[in-house]
């Protein structure tokens, strides 16, 4: 597990589970949000998320945090591990708004309020997002791909990992 990959709806606690990860593994850890977004809001290119990706994939191991569909198969090709945190929608609305205030190591700005169209992306990432994500996931299946349903899962996980490190 050197190549790591970490999707997911918004909300569903990848951002928090990748810098875990990267404290157990000493991995280092890549958001995507923070290559996407610009301090000012503003989005940069497709393209620059393409390079930028690329220039990870040159170091021996990498966790990369994002589901980026426009992205996602080309890290798919170049991971070994995979963590799909499949939690429920109710549950990623949860940490939408949990963070509403917090300021975040994977975001270039401190939400203040809710957006009601990012509310509205994550109530319908079921529907437009998972099923490309998952059949892409279904393509890679040569992967290790570990599911993790809620958050105590993803807990135990991370604490398992870290007694056999010690």
């Amino acid at each position: 597990m050197k190549k790591i990959m970490i999707v997911g709806s918004p909300g569903s606690g990848k951002s928090h589970f990748s810098r875990k990860l990267a404290e157990i593994t000493g991995i280092s850890v890549y958001h995507m949000d923070m290559i996407y977004h610009n301090p000012d809001r503003t989005t940069n290119p497709r393209e620059y998320l393409i390079e930028r990706v690329r220039e990870i994939f040159a170091n021996d191991s990498w966790i990369i945090d994002g589901t980026y569909l426009g992205t996602i198969e080309m890290r798919l090709k170049e991971c070994d591990t995979v963590f799909y945190l499949r939690l429920s929608v109710e549950e990623c609305l949860k940490g939408v708004t949990g963070r509403i205030g917090q300021p975040r190591s994977d975001m270039p700005w401190t939400e203040e309020e809710a957006d009601p169209e990012f509310i509205e992306y994550v109530r319908n990432f079921e529907y437009d997002q998972k099923p490309r994500m998952e059949k892409l996931l279904d393509q890679y299946n040569d992967k290790n791909i570990i599911i993790l349903t809620s958050h105590e899962e993803a807990d135990e996980y991370l604490e398992k990992l870290r007694n056999e490190e010690c």
